[in-house]
């Protein structure tokens, strides 16, 4: 009965963009030396949510077996973008390491944001379902 929120999905569906961002952040600063390495970054999380569960790049939860109520099968993230914005180094790298820990602070706030929704549901769900 209440498999089907939206809410918990998309607290979800946000918490795991967060995590893909943050890797492809901690990607870049490993590469921050590496010549020609293009910095990446990933699309914002609204334009990468769908409702439809089954659309590939869907952010929705993963049905990893039949049995599954729900969910992608897919489980697959949307590709990086290369990020545009960084300033060139004389050996063509684009990563900015203050750029990387900027998102950076983004994701982990985007993080905490999608764990804020999900308790917060859960409470005003719990308190619904105790005064009737």
């Amino acid at each position: 009965m209440f498999g089907n929120l939206e809410v918990f999905r998309m607290s979800h569906a946000m918490a795991v963009h967060a995590g893909y961002k943050q890797a492809i952040t901690a990607q870049n600063v490993a590469n921050s030396d590496t010549p020609d390495y293009k910095a990446r970054d990933v699309i914002a999380f609204a334009s990468a949510y769908q409702d439809d569960a089954t659309a590939p790049g869907s952010l929705s939860q993963k049905s990893t077996r039949a049995l599954h109520f729900h969910g992608n099968t897919t489980g697959e993230m949307p590709d990086p973008i290369i990020d545009r914005n960084g300033p060139g180094a004389p050996n063509g790298n684009t990563v900015s390491l203050e750029n990387e820990m900027l998102k950076s602070l983004d994701a982990k706030r985007q993080h905490d944001r999608a764990l804020a929704i999900y308790k917060s549901s859960m409470t005003i769900l719990r308190t619904a379902l105790s005064r009737t």
